[in-house]
């Protein structure tokens, strides 16, 4: 029968570093066995809503700028969206505000080669549900809310409230106005050149 280990102070020490040890490799080997098919699942759902956002498109190309935001300079991606011919189609910008209810609200916004919106998806959002999380929908073509079409050049993008021309979602103006500060901040990116910062 084997002997039982005397409870010493340098015996549990080693006991809890070998627990760790061993417990930190299995983390990174379920981390190294998950990687690839959390980076595909969020490959195609990017993907995804770049096609929702865009008019019918061939091809497209990724490319960051950086742009001037609340918070200062940030990189954001943008992808450029061609015709079979090369002809630009319009451009889809990776786009967030900061100041959420819930936090952060990301979306993917798109844009004609105008500059009108053609579509949005919000990619990520922490917002209340029943209020906040509406904005999934409420910002939608037909809906109160609705921007698709319009053109951040020419419209006043902000809440009602705030004297532009956006109805804010009932009940959720800080979510809705965030929303309208994550699309400024796409549009500016959609208009700013390769290499250069706005």
């Amino acid at each position: 029968m084997a002997k039982k280990a005397e409870s010493t102070l340098k015996n549990m020490l080693l006991a809890l570093a070998l627990i760790a040890f061993f417990a930190s490799l299995a983390l990174a080997l379920v981390n190294n066995v998950t990687k690839g098919p959390i980076e595909k699942v969020n490959q195609e759902k990017v993907a995804n809503a770049i096609r929702n956002v865009l008019p019918p498109f061939e091809s497209y190309s990724i490319d960051t700028v950086e742009v001037n935001t609340t918070k200062g300079m940030v990189n954001m991606t943008r992808y450029t969206a061609v015709d079979n011919e090369g002809n630009l189609i319009g451009k889809a910008i990776e786009s967030w505000d900061d100041n959420g209810f819930g936090g952060r609200l990301t979306a993917m916004v798109g844009f004609d080669k105008s500059g009108n919106i053609s579509g949005y998806e919000i990619l990520a959002s922490s917002e209340t549900p029943g209020l906040g999380a509406k904005a999934d929908k409420w910002f939608q073509k037909d809906n109160r809310g609705d921007v698709i079409g319009k053109n951040p050049a020419t419209e006043q993008m902000t809440v009602k409230k705030d004297g532009g021309s956006v109805d804010a979602i009932t009940g959720s103006t800080i979510t809705s106005r965030a929303f309208c500060r994550l699309i400024a901040t796409a549009f500016n990116a959609f208009n700013t050149e390769k290499g250069e910062s706005k």
